[in-house]
């Protein structure tokens, strides 16, 4: 049976990735702050700041005890906004070690067990935002580094047949839009009319972690419902 871990696993889009996976015959385990939402005889999980150094790389070796999983991926994350003159360092900071820094830490421990075992998947779970929006400067800087992650580590590790990717909706109908932190910014509406659904990006994540995807790797894979196409 193919196990994957999973950070943001209690909401979002980490949780509806754990669902398609575990729906699809993957045995999941979860990694977030907040308590668990999935009962699932193939879920596991543990409670976890990953922003937290120790705790993420303790988290990671756990999650290898049984050996390499076969999938990594990493979709925990926050938003906090702010234009220039009002951005908060702490803020700043938090992103980055629950985004970027973690994702490093889990890779770290995770991938060279992967390359031993000559197979496996991450995939990283980035934002449309990475190319730059107005008051969202610290944000986007965070999900922009793990495109240059994503594209390093793939260079190192494909010979060893693990890819690693980043799938970047535009605005998702998450939890994160009622966040009280972000309501100086409204989320923009895709040119689809509608915000992406947390399964859409779960099917994209599913569809990398499959033997379909093998050639797949360093991509930077946007979910924009039009948004990136020229008006």
């Amino acid at each position: 049976m193919q196990r994957a871990l999973v950070t943001g696993s209690s909401s979002g889009i980490g949780e509806a990735v754990a669902l398609r996976l575990l729906g699809d015959g993957w045995e999941v385990h979860g990694l977030d702050l907040a308590a668990p939402t999935i009962e699932h005889a193939q879920f596991t999980s543990s409670t976890v700041d990953l922003s937290d150094t120790a705790a993420a790389k303790a988290a990671a070796t756990a999650g290898c005890e049984a050996g390499a999983p076969d999938a990594l991926v990493h979709a925990a994350g926050i938003l906090r906004v702010g234009k220039l003159g009002t951005l908060e360092p702490d803020d700043g900071m938090r992103m980055w070690q629950l985004h970027v820094q973690a994702a490093t830490l889990l890779a770290n421990i995770v991938v060279p067990k992967m390359q031993a075992a000559k197979s496996g998947r991450v995939v990283l779970i980035g934002s449309r935002v990475a190319r730059g929006i107005a008051g969202r400067s610290q944000y986007a800087a965070t999900k922009a580094a793990l495109i240059s992650l994503a594209r390093s580590w793939g260079a190192e590790v494909i010979a060893d047949r693990v890819t690693v990717n980043i799938v970047s909706p535009a605005a998702t109908r998450t939890g994160m839009l009622a966040d009280p932190a972000r309501q100086t910014t409204a989320p923009r509406l895709p040119p689809i009319g509608r915000l992406i659904e947390p399964d859409e990006v779960a099917s994209m994540v599913a569809y990398l972690l499959s033997p379909a995807a093998a050639a797949i790797t360093g991509q930077d894979i946007q979910i924009c419902g039009g948004s990136s196409l020229a008006a």
